[in-house]
Protein backbone atom coordinates (compact mmCIF):
# COMPACT_ATOMS: atom_id res chain seq x y z
CA UNK A 1 0.00 0.00 0.00
CA UNK A 2 1.38 3.50 -0.94
CA UNK A 3 0.54 5.14 2.60
CA UNK A 4 0.90 9.22 1.32
CA UNK A 5 -2.38 10.64 1.19
CA UNK A 6 -4.01 8.13 2.76
CA UNK A 7 -5.94 8.10 6.04
CA UNK A 8 -5.38 6.19 9.08
CA UNK A 9 -7.03 5.87 12.73
CA UNK A 10 -4.46 4.84 15.53
CA UNK A 11 -5.62 4.34 18.79
CA UNK A 12 -3.80 5.55 22.00
CA UNK A 13 -1.90 7.66 19.67
CA UNK A 14 -0.60 10.11 22.44
CA UNK A 15 2.39 8.10 23.79
CA UNK A 16 4.47 5.64 23.65
CA UNK A 17 4.09 2.71 20.49
CA UNK A 18 1.79 4.74 19.60
CA UNK A 19 2.84 8.14 18.99
CA UNK A 20 5.85 6.48 17.17
CA UNK A 21 3.38 5.00 14.90
CA UNK A 22 1.78 8.43 14.18
CA UNK A 23 5.14 10.01 13.54
CA UNK A 24 6.06 7.51 11.46
CA UNK A 25 2.93 7.50 9.38
CA UNK A 26 2.68 11.36 8.90
CA UNK A 27 5.94 11.28 7.82
CA UNK A 28 5.29 9.07 4.81
CA UNK A 29 2.52 11.62 3.91
CA UNK A 30 -0.08 9.76 5.92
CA UNK A 31 -3.03 11.94 7.48
CA UNK A 32 -3.82 10.51 11.07
CA UNK A 33 -6.31 10.52 13.55
CA UNK A 34 -6.03 9.11 17.00
CA UNK A 35 -7.95 8.49 20.45
CA UNK A 36 -7.04 8.29 24.02
CA UNK A 37 -8.48 8.07 27.01
CA UNK A 38 -6.99 11.53 28.22
CA UNK A 39 -6.76 14.88 26.08
CA UNK A 40 -2.80 15.45 24.68
CA UNK A 41 -0.20 17.26 26.58
CA UNK A 42 0.34 19.04 23.65
CA UNK A 43 -1.71 20.02 20.91
CA UNK A 44 -1.05 17.14 17.96
CA UNK A 45 0.82 18.25 15.12
CA UNK A 46 0.57 18.65 11.77
CA UNK A 47 -1.32 16.20 9.51
CA UNK A 48 -2.97 14.60 13.04
CA UNK A 49 -6.33 14.99 14.75
CA UNK A 50 -7.12 13.98 18.05
CA UNK A 51 -10.39 12.51 19.42
CA UNK A 52 -10.90 11.55 23.43
CA UNK A 53 -12.20 8.01 23.86
CA UNK A 54 -13.07 5.86 26.46
CA UNK A 55 -11.95 2.43 24.28
CA UNK A 56 -12.73 0.31 27.53
CA UNK A 57 -16.76 1.80 27.19
CA UNK A 58 -19.11 0.05 24.49
CA UNK A 59 -20.69 3.65 24.46
CA UNK A 60 -17.68 5.57 23.57
CA UNK A 61 -16.61 3.18 20.86
CA UNK A 62 -19.90 2.97 19.24
CA UNK A 63 -19.82 7.18 19.01
CA UNK A 64 -16.47 6.70 18.03
CA UNK A 65 -17.23 4.77 15.18
CA UNK A 66 -20.03 6.75 13.93
CA UNK A 67 -18.18 9.58 14.38
CA UNK A 68 -15.23 8.20 11.84
CA UNK A 69 -17.46 7.25 9.41
CA UNK A 70 -19.03 10.21 9.03
CA UNK A 71 -16.83 12.40 9.40
CA UNK A 72 -13.99 10.39 7.55
CA UNK A 73 -15.10 8.35 5.36
CA UNK A 74 -11.83 8.31 2.76
CA UNK A 75 -9.99 6.19 6.54
CA UNK A 76 -7.88 3.24 4.92
CA UNK A 77 -5.75 2.07 7.92
CA UNK A 78 -7.03 0.84 11.32
CA UNK A 79 -4.17 0.13 13.81
CA UNK A 80 -5.60 -1.27 17.13
CA UNK A 81 -2.72 -0.31 18.99
CA UNK A 82 -3.77 0.54 22.71
CA UNK A 83 -3.87 -1.67 25.58
CA UNK A 84 -3.04 -2.13 29.14
CA UNK A 85 -1.26 -4.59 31.63
CA UNK A 86 -1.44 -4.89 34.91
CA UNK A 87 0.44 -7.33 37.29
CA UNK A 88 -1.70 -10.19 38.79
CA UNK A 89 -1.37 -12.92 41.14
CA UNK A 90 -4.63 -15.11 41.29
CA UNK A 91 -3.22 -16.73 44.31
CA UNK A 92 -2.66 -13.15 46.37
CA UNK A 93 -5.31 -11.07 44.78
CA UNK A 94 -8.71 -10.72 46.02
CA UNK A 95 -11.84 -11.70 43.59
CA UNK A 96 -12.86 -8.01 43.58
CA UNK A 97 -9.31 -7.40 42.26
CA UNK A 98 -8.94 -10.03 40.06
CA UNK A 99 -12.47 -9.10 38.31
CA UNK A 100 -11.20 -5.70 37.67
CA UNK A 101 -8.60 -6.52 36.04
CA UNK A 102 -9.81 -8.56 33.54
CA UNK A 103 -12.43 -6.47 32.52
CA UNK A 104 -10.29 -3.82 32.17
CA UNK A 105 -7.73 -5.57 29.70
CA UNK A 106 -10.62 -7.80 28.31
CA UNK A 107 -12.39 -4.29 27.12
CA UNK A 108 -9.35 -2.62 26.14
CA UNK A 109 -7.02 -5.06 24.56
CA UNK A 110 -9.81 -7.10 23.24
CA UNK A 111 -13.15 -6.15 22.77
CA UNK A 112 -12.20 -2.33 21.49
CA UNK A 113 -10.05 -4.35 18.42
CA UNK A 114 -12.71 -6.19 17.23
CA UNK A 115 -15.64 -3.66 17.97
CA UNK A 116 -13.08 -1.12 15.93
CA UNK A 117 -12.37 -3.86 13.28
CA UNK A 118 -16.39 -4.85 12.65
CA UNK A 119 -17.86 -1.38 13.20
CA UNK A 120 -15.10 0.18 10.57
CA UNK A 121 -14.56 -2.93 7.99
CA UNK A 122 -17.65 -1.45 5.65
CA UNK A 123 -16.10 1.61 5.55
CA UNK A 124 -12.63 -0.01 4.41
CA UNK A 125 -13.92 -2.06 2.39
CA UNK A 126 -15.03 0.66 0.24
CA UNK A 127 -11.32 1.72 -0.43
CA UNK A 128 -9.57 0.63 -3.26
CA UNK A 129 -6.61 -0.81 -0.69
CA UNK A 130 -7.34 -0.87 2.96
CA UNK A 131 -5.33 -2.03 6.22
CA UNK A 132 -6.32 -3.92 9.74
CA UNK A 133 -2.97 -3.90 12.01
CA UNK A 134 -3.60 -5.30 15.24
CA UNK A 135 -0.48 -4.75 17.38
CA UNK A 136 0.16 -8.57 19.86
CA UNK A 137 3.02 -9.30 21.73
CA UNK A 138 5.63 -12.03 21.38
CA UNK A 139 3.47 -12.77 25.09
CA UNK A 140 1.08 -13.87 22.81
CA UNK A 141 3.26 -17.23 21.66
CA UNK A 142 4.34 -17.83 24.85
CA UNK A 143 2.52 -16.33 28.16
CA UNK A 144 4.40 -14.65 31.35
CA UNK A 145 3.68 -15.88 34.85
CA UNK A 146 3.05 -12.15 36.37
CA UNK A 147 0.09 -10.71 33.52
CA UNK A 148 -2.38 -13.53 33.18
CA UNK A 149 -4.62 -11.84 32.05
CA UNK A 150 -2.76 -9.46 29.56
CA UNK A 151 -1.05 -12.87 28.04
CA UNK A 152 -4.84 -14.26 27.50
CA UNK A 153 -5.96 -10.98 25.65
CA UNK A 154 -3.13 -11.04 23.19
CA UNK A 155 -3.01 -14.45 22.40
CA UNK A 156 -6.97 -14.44 21.73
CA UNK A 157 -6.23 -10.56 19.25
CA UNK A 158 -3.60 -13.01 17.72
CA UNK A 159 -6.37 -16.09 16.99
CA UNK A 160 -9.18 -13.02 16.21
CA UNK A 161 -6.70 -11.95 13.51
CA UNK A 162 -6.13 -14.21 11.61
CA UNK A 163 -9.68 -15.81 11.83
CA UNK A 164 -10.60 -12.19 10.24
CA UNK A 165 -8.24 -12.14 7.51
CA UNK A 166 -9.32 -15.81 6.46
CA UNK A 167 -12.88 -13.79 6.23
CA UNK A 168 -11.50 -10.67 4.26
CA UNK A 169 -9.44 -12.65 1.82
CA UNK A 170 -12.62 -14.18 0.61
CA UNK A 171 -14.90 -10.94 0.62
CA UNK A 172 -12.61 -7.98 0.14
CA UNK A 173 -9.03 -9.56 -0.70
CA UNK A 174 -8.16 -5.69 -1.24
CA UNK A 175 -8.31 -5.31 2.72
CA UNK A 176 -5.55 -6.74 4.80
CA UNK A 177 -5.61 -8.09 8.04
CA UNK A 178 -2.16 -7.80 9.54
CA UNK A 179 -0.49 -8.69 12.67
CA UNK A 180 2.98 -7.10 14.60
CA UNK A 181 4.62 -8.72 16.68
CA UNK A 182 7.04 -6.74 19.44
CA UNK A 183 9.02 -8.03 21.87
CA UNK A 184 9.54 -6.20 25.56
CA UNK A 185 9.19 -2.49 24.20
CA UNK A 186 10.65 0.21 26.50
CA UNK A 187 6.95 2.43 27.27
CA UNK A 188 5.76 3.56 30.32
CA UNK A 189 4.08 0.55 30.74
CA UNK A 190 7.25 -1.55 30.65
CA UNK A 191 9.82 0.85 33.25
CA UNK A 192 11.51 -0.96 35.81
CA UNK A 193 11.39 -4.39 34.02
CA UNK A 194 13.18 -6.42 31.70
CA UNK A 195 16.28 -5.69 29.42
CA UNK A 196 17.25 -5.47 25.89
CA UNK A 197 14.41 -3.51 25.11
CA UNK A 198 13.31 -1.95 21.96
CA UNK A 199 12.22 1.41 20.81
CA UNK A 200 8.82 2.36 19.97
CA UNK A 201 10.32 3.84 17.06
CA UNK A 202 11.76 0.58 15.99
CA UNK A 203 8.20 -1.31 16.32
CA UNK A 204 6.67 1.77 14.25
CA UNK A 205 8.86 1.82 11.47
CA UNK A 206 8.86 -2.26 11.32
CA UNK A 207 4.70 -1.53 11.57
CA UNK A 208 4.50 0.98 8.67
CA UNK A 209 6.71 -0.97 6.85
CA UNK A 210 4.72 -4.24 6.65
CA UNK A 211 1.38 -1.94 5.72
CA UNK A 212 3.54 -0.55 2.59
CA UNK A 213 4.61 -4.62 1.58
CA UNK A 214 1.22 -6.07 2.88
CA UNK A 215 2.69 -8.21 5.13
CA UNK A 216 0.22 -10.61 7.05
CA UNK A 217 2.72 -10.84 10.20
CA UNK A 218 5.32 -8.91 11.26
CA UNK A 219 7.63 -9.86 14.16
CA UNK A 220 9.81 -7.37 15.71
CA UNK A 221 13.65 -7.97 16.98
CA UNK A 222 13.63 -10.40 19.52
CA UNK A 223 10.20 -11.78 18.70
CA UNK A 224 11.54 -13.02 15.49
CA UNK A 225 13.71 -15.91 17.56
CA UNK A 226 11.23 -16.48 19.52
CA UNK A 227 8.74 -17.67 16.44
CA UNK A 228 11.70 -19.91 15.65
CA UNK A 229 12.05 -21.09 19.13
CA UNK A 230 8.19 -22.32 19.66
CA UNK A 231 8.26 -23.95 16.14
CA UNK A 232 11.31 -26.19 16.85
CA UNK A 233 11.59 -25.99 20.83
CA UNK A 234 8.33 -24.61 22.26
CA UNK A 235 8.88 -25.81 26.09
CA UNK A 236 12.33 -23.88 25.95
CA UNK A 237 10.36 -20.70 24.76
CA UNK A 238 7.85 -21.25 27.85
CA UNK A 239 10.63 -21.57 30.02
CA UNK A 240 12.29 -18.14 28.57
CA UNK A 241 9.00 -16.11 28.34
CA UNK A 242 7.84 -17.24 32.66
CA UNK A 243 9.58 -14.97 34.12
CA UNK A 244 9.85 -12.04 31.86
Amino acid sequence: MHLKGKKAFVTGGTEGIGAAIVAQLVARGTEVVTCARHEPGQAPGPGVSFRRCDLTSAADREALIAWLVSTHPDLAVLVNNAAVQHALDFMQADVAQIQAVTSLELALNLEAPIALSAGLLPLLARQPEAAIVNVTTGLALAPKQSAPVYCATKAALRSFTRSLRYQVEVSAPHVRVQEVIPPLVDTRMTAGRGTGKVSPSAVAEALVTAIERGTDECYVGKSRLLRLVMRVAPGVGYRILKCE
